[in-house]
């Protein structure tokens, strides 16, 4: 209950599954881990810019990270906080880069970031890692930033607490111009991505039917591994609208009362038997 299953999401319309999702996960382990990565990246971004900003970044880039996991990987139920904590590092990196004139040290903490982000991105080609939540969430995170990051340019800040009696010859900006195009093409990219893609999810589209490589982004094939997955396969009798299915591996079975059902929610229903 209230795990990531896109035949529910398709067919019952249970949308909130992509927000729940993000609650659950897989064990102590799972959760421990996420817990502490939250910790550590998301601690010094609370104290910059407060829980309200960073809690909508983390909210809204778990819902990027599901509804790109959903779009991508259909067969299997998802949980966890990766695409939120993704997105908080893909807004680490737009704040970095919509505020650029205020870091002192540059260099240093652009490669440091890079360099973290593409680690974390390079574990999601192992098996069984949903790196498609970990991309959506990156992505939404990183374009939210130039939205709810921004902050204002330091001489305007200045000009701010000047004594009173003082003159400025020329009137200081509270943005830059840079600022306030990333800030307008960001909005459009996130409005348009989420309303398309939420369209897509519920018109049941498997998003691997237009990106025949997109595959390898989650999950890359070596010696050492494979990258496939073995579906539930239940075995299906119906009588009228009741339907008993009983899973082929562990021979579990259970009868659903239905009607009109389809290949999705009967492929759902078999995983909900078999797991």
């Amino acid at each position: 209950m209230g795990a990531l299953d896109v035949s529910k999401v398709v067919d019952r319309r249970q949308v909130w599954l992509l927000i729940t999702c993000i609650w659950l996960h897989g064990g102590l382990l799972h959760l421990l881990a996420n817990m502490l990565s939250l910790l550590i990246i998301g601690i010094g971004l609370e104290q910059e810019f407060g829980f309200v900003r960073i809690g909508m970044l983390y909210i809204i880039s778990g819902l990027g990270g599901s509804l790109m996991s959903a779009l991508f990987i259909q067969s299997n139920i998802s949980v966890g906080a990766s695409g939120a904590l993704f997105g908080l590092l893909g807004g680490m990196l737009s704040e970095l880069i919509t505020n650029w004139t205020i870091y002192s040290n540059k260099v240093a903490t652009s490669v440091t970031l890079l360099v973290v982000i593409a680690i974390n991105l390079a574990v999601g080609i192992l098996p069984h890692v949903d790196n498609f939540a970990h991309i959506g969430g990156f992505l939404s995170g990183f374009f939210l930033g130039f939205i709810i990051l921004i902050r204002p340019q330091y001489s305007w800040i200045t000009q701010k607490y000047t004594p009173p009696g003082f003159t400025s010859s020329t009137a200081r900006p509270k943005f830059k111009m840079y600022q306030r195009t990333l800030w307008v093409v960001s909005l459009i990219v996130l409005v348009t991505g989420f309303t398309l893609g939420l369209i897509m999810l519920l018109r049941g589209v498997n998003a691997n039917n237009y990106c025949s490589w997109c595959h390898y982004l989650s999950c890359v094939p070596t010696s050492r591994w494979s990258c496939k997955t073995s579906p539930s396969f239940c075995i299906t009798s119906q009588s009228g609208n009741q339907f008993n299915l009983t899973c082929s591996d562990s021979g579990k079975s259970h009868v659903y009362t239905l009607r009109g059902a389809t290949n999705s929610q009967i492929e759902g229903l078999c995983s909900e038997v078999c797991s």
